[in-house]
């Protein structure tokens, strides 16, 4: 989506099929997007900065103590004043299928030290279990 919009565009996935399906992707749509297989809980061992990073069904997947560790590999990535923006699974969402809910409060203690949530909104995240939509929490986070 960055591409398309003209902005430079790095995917980042521990999953060497995930790349290659991406790269492909890219490929076919004539976009100009560099892939890395990495590990988002060590982004420092990449030895790159990024002014925006777009996370959309991520956050939600680590467990307590593996948050606090994507929230400290964002802030090594992030440099003050940039952006971080996280759609997430909300608690919103009836039943219990699917990834771990995330509530509001989750997500402000967990950019409480070094960042400013700038908003949280109720949104849709489009799954492929059931071929339908969950609840979810649209986050724009500032590093200060």
């Amino acid at each position: 989506m960055a591409a398309s919009l003209g902005f430079d565009a790095t995917g980042i996935d521990g999953a060497p099929r995930a790349i290659d399906k991406a790269t492909a992707k890219a490929r076919e749509r004539g976009l100009g997007v560099r892939f890395l297989i990495g590990d988002v809980l060590e982004l420092a061992s990449l030895g790159e900065r990024w002014d925006t990073v777009l996370d959309c069904g991520v956050f939600h997947v680590f467990d307590d103590d593996d948050r606090v560790t994507y929230v400290e590999s964002l802030a090594a990535a992030i440099p003050v004043g940039g952006w971080y923006f996280m759609l997430c699974f909300s608690d919103r969402e009836p039943g219990v299928a699917g990834p771990r809910r995330v509530s509001e409060d989750e997500i402000r203690e967990a950019f409480a030290d070094g960042w400013h949530v700038d908003s949280i909104e109720a949104s849709v995240i489009e799954t492929n279990m059931q071929e339908r939509s969950a609840q979810a929490w649209l986050a724009t986070i500032t590093r200060v």
